[in-house]
């Protein structure tokens, strides 16, 4: 039998709502102290201590020594470069399609719909996918990775929800007042959007930041490869050792710590400006399907 407080709410389930929600801090709030502690560290502490959360001697040499390395800061220009115009492509190509398939006025909507709904259900594959960017002769180009995924399936859809949400009074007044179509899109649906566009733009912005598999797929010159390439080289293929790489640089325990810091670390300082619309816009135009 349920027992209620004074409030009508249920103290036991309360309690385990908070306690999962606690566990789950907890799991993702442990390791990243330990990471951001051990990139602090001297290496002897490292191998002396090994799981710490506080080193008892604070250096910031092994940032210093990857700002060093030119591998590591090609690689990070180059996810800048990938994330900034993938993410550009992806939510400039999401809306403007997603606006066309709200309007029901739309000939061919529920062709397009389907056609949507269908690549979002069944993928085409990894090596039909290599196939064809090989015979567009897109290998070893970021076009590859920004046409490859320009447009998220599931995101489109959202976002097509959302343009249906916006009363169309207000799009016939504008028209009536001789705005154009792509007026009426850039000056009165954006502004109207903007929880939905800055929320998929993070999302595609964190998808571009992190690319990983099309990056080793398409990409052959190591010089090209994105920081999330570069740290898989790192982490994996000196995990066992302190192995020096092709241009001389030792990977002690504390420059891998401080390599994947660097890399959390863009989005860790963006997503808090990002929070007020992220909350309003996976919210609205969720609804409909």
């Amino acid at each position: 039998m349920n027992t209620y407080d004074a409030r009508g709410k249920d103290p036991l389930f309360i309690t385990v709502i908070y306690g999962l929600l606690i566990v789950s801090l907890l799991c993702i709030l442990v390791p990243f102290v330990y990471v951001t502690a051990s990139s602090f560290a001297t290496e002897h502490e490292i191998l002396s201590r090994g799981f710490f959360f506080f080193p008892k001697e604070w250096t910031v040499e092994a940032y210093g020594y990857l700002l060093t390395n030119q591998n590591f800061t090609q690689s990070f220009k180059n996810a800048v470069v990938i994330t900034f115009f993938g993410t550009l492509i992806n939510i400039t190509l999401t809306s403007l399609m997603a606006y066309g398939l709200s309007k029901s006025w739309l000939k061919g909507r529920r062709v397009l719909n389907f056609m949507v709904l269908f690549t979002m259900i069944f993928a085409g594959g990894m090596i039909p996918t290599y196939l064809v960017i090989k015979e567009l002769g897109l290998i070893n180009s970021y076009w590859a990775l920004y046409l490859n995924t320009a447009i998220a399936p599931f995101n489109l859809i959202v976002m097509r929800s959302f343009f249906q949400n916006i009363p169309s009074e207000l799009e016939e007044a504008a028209r009536i007042d001789g705005c154009s179509e792509l007026r009426l899109f850039w000056r009165i649906v954006l502004p109207l959007s903007m929880p939905a566009i800055v929320t998929f733009t993070l999302f595609y912005a964190v998808f571009n930041w992190n690319t990983y598999f099309f990056a080793i797929l398409f990409l052959n010159d190591s010089a090209d490869w994105p920081l999330q390439v570069y740290l898989r080289q790192m982490l994996i293929e000196t995990a066992s050792s302190m192995e020096a790489d092709s241009g001389g640089f030792h990977y002690t325990p504390a420059v891998k710590m401080a390599a994947v810091i660097i890399t959390a670390l863009p989005l860790l300082v963006v997503y808090p400006f990002l929070q007020k619309y992220f909350n309003k816009g996976m919210l609205l135009g969720s609804v409909k399907g």
